[in-house]
């Protein structure tokens, strides 16, 4: 079963790269919460094909509409949302969606429409005899399902799934800001084989030492740096820089990796179970599932094999730990420092360069890819799935961890 998170909070999602639409629910958000769709849209606008001039030429808008879990009772505001409409031949039906309102507890649901789909392209992988690209998931999903496989633009295993990723980790970021002011960065810093020469939780704790209780707005300006550059980067020169190599490598036809940073400010101390379901367990598998993802670090990460443990242990006074190596967990319960992760993607896949590979029947080829629109750098559109996955895992260890605590004035019927 497809469930990101769980078994709190968690995200269900489908559609294929081009079907009509990407479908998603998310259970347990709790009741109470302002849900707005223009904060979901915010966040999918930096996800969608299009949003950047360095990513695939698909340009899809991405409009989110949501249709049910939300309440208010001003109905002009809660019903201000995109329209949707079916039109059945003879019988057309049209009704409205919602705009904003509190969650009640009940799933909300949404659906993003695919408006710019060239299926046509993908004839070339169809059947027995499709051709199969070295690195994609054609082989492998084909023989998996007996033949029965969507192939137009890689089905489920399109970065466009990740739609649903991204409306579930709003929610939850929205949940996580409201009650305790967390917020989720993240910033390019490896393309290829340049590498950036800021790191971003290093530039926090520069900023902000272990401060625990950051004002959201006091990060406004960190944002700000990092929307302000082509790439979604900390450093605008290493950004100028990388999306040179990126342009280059698009016109010769072949692709790059990356690697993103991505960190939460103002985390809960003490959630994440230990062990089994501990959270760093659960952020690494989350973080290093997703697409093209091939390594995933916590904290200092790889750098700490070459230390000594008096040169990588965080010293601890009274006003709590006075660096974070240990990257926000230890023993996979949170210390209240940010959470910081580095994650690597492979470079993408689907590139026009000549290859040596197969058919589905397994004849070898020279395989040449025919037609296609694909990211040179999936990287570039990565870093807000990433922080969504964050968001979504973090909310989940928050709601168990809430879940160890009873309080018996949750349990009367009156008010």
């Amino acid at each position: 079963m497809e469930i990101l998170g769980g078994p709190m909070f968690c995200v269900a999602g489908a559609g294929e790269s081009h079907g009509p639409g990407v479908t998603t629910i998310v259970f347990g958000c709790p009741a109470g919460l302002a849900v707005s769709r223009d904060q979901i849209q915010h966040y999918l606008n930096r996800r969608r094909p299009g949003g950047s001039r360095h990513g695939t030429p698909r340009n899809e808008k991405d409009r989110v509409a949501l249709l049910s879990g939300v309440y208010q009772e001003n109905y002009s505001e809660l019903l201000a949302g995109p329209a949707i409409s079916m039109d059945g031949g003879d019988v057309k039906s049209s009704t409205e969606s919602y705009e904003s309102g509190f969650a009640t507890g009940e799933p909300i649901a949404a659906i993003v429409l695919s408006t710019s789909k060239k299926s046509e392209d993908y004839s070339q992988f169809s059947g027995p005899t499709g051709e199969v690209r070295p690195g994609h998931t054609d082989l492998v999903k084909f023989c998996k399902s007996q033949g029965f496989i969507d192939i137009r633009g890689g089905g489920r295993s399109s970065y466009r799934s990740t739609i649903s990723d991204v409306i579930g980790g709003s929610i939850a970021r929205m949940c996580l800001k409201a009650n305790f002011g967390t917020v989720i960065l993240s910033s390019i810093c490896q393309v290829g084989p340049i590498k950036s020469a800021l790191s971003l939780a290093s530039h926090l704790d520069a900023t902000f030492g272990n401060r625990t209780d950051i004002e959201p707005s006091e990060l406004t300006q960190i944002e700000e740096q990092i929307d302000a550059t082509e790439i979604q980067t900390l450093d605008s020169n290493f950004a100028a820089e990388a999306t040179e190599l990126i342009k280059r490598t698009r016109m010769e036809g072949d692709s790059l990796g990356a690697a993103i940073e991505v960190v939460a400010v103002n985390v809960p101390a003490l959630v994440g179970e230990p062990l089994y379901q501990s959270l760093k367990l659960r952020l690494m598998g989350s973080l290093g599932g997703l697409h093209a993802v091939r390594s995933c670090e916590v904290g200092a990460g790889c750098e700490v094999i070459s230390r000594r443990g008096s040169e990588n242990n965080d010293s601890i006074r009274n006003d709590g730990y006075q660096s974070n190596r240990h990257g926000g967990m230890l023993g996979g319960v949170t210390t209240g420092m940010p959470l910081v992760c580095r994650v690597g993607f492979k470079p993408t896949s689907t590139i026009a360069v000549p290859q040596a590979s197969v058919r589905k029947n397994m004849e070898e080829i020279d395989f040449k890819l025919k037609k296609g629109r694909h990211d040179p750098c999936v990287g570039v559109r990565a870093g807000v799935t990433l922080e969504s996955r964050m968001a979504i895992e973090l909310l989940n260890a928050v709601l168990v961890h809430g879940g160890n605590r009873i309080d018996k004035d949750n349990f009367r019927l009156e008010p």
